[in-house]
């Protein structure tokens, strides 16, 4: 079921040159411990402005957009949440433009999945999110990562917690990440 949406979604952004990266769960799975998910969640490499474009692309998937008043919606949040109406499959999308997410788009790795590459979010970069989502489930993803994945760049990822903590504040991402190597390197 994720296997065909992921596929058919690759395909429909990658022929409307959309850049995007697949994040959360489905990413996880990728490269840390298989547990249960039941979205898919996508960061798009363009802002709000592309919201028609995308709407057109949810209809080729196919796939229904959730909020009613989708403009106020994702004006409010950046995020168009949709849903597979075959499989009841949620697919978030969510229109980013910050510089580290266009970095983090850049650095995506293609996985081929049903014939169709697919960009998951690099390792370092599924880290940095889990990091700053900052959950208990969150932070246990990033800590098997980390111990299934010992060859990833933690000056990366170390350089973009610093620069959150530095711009958001009173957060500690970069120690809440030290503190998990802590743990691994035991």
């Amino acid at each position: 079921m994720f296997e065909e949406i992921l596929a058919r979604i690759g395909a429909a952004l990658v022929k409307c040159n959309i850049p995007y990266m697949i994040i959360g769960g489905q990413a996880v799975l990728l490269y840390g411990e298989p547990r249960l998910t039941r979205d898919i969640d996508i960061t798009l490499g363009v802002d709000t402005n592309h919201l028609n474009q995308l709407l057109a692309i949810l209809q080729k998937i196919p796939l229904k957009p959730i909020p009613e008043d989708i403009e106020s919606f994702v004006k409010q949040t950046m995020v168009l949440p949709a849903l597979d109406e075959t499989t009841g499959i949620r697919v978030d999308f969510i229109f980013s433009f910050t510089p580290y997410e266009t970095e983090a788009i850049k650095r995506a790795k293609s996985i081929n999945i049903l014939n169709q590459e697919v960009c998951f979010a690099s390792v370092e970069d599924v880290i940095i999110h889990k990091i700053f989502a900052g959950r208990p489930r969150d932070l246990e993803d990033a800590r098997t990562i980390l111990l299934k994945n010992p060859d990833i760049d933690i000056r990366y990822i170390q350089g973009w917690l610093k620069e959150f903590d530095a711009s958001i504040g009173n957060k500690d991402f970069l120690k809440t990440f030290e503190d998990i190597l802590k743990t691994i390197n035991q």
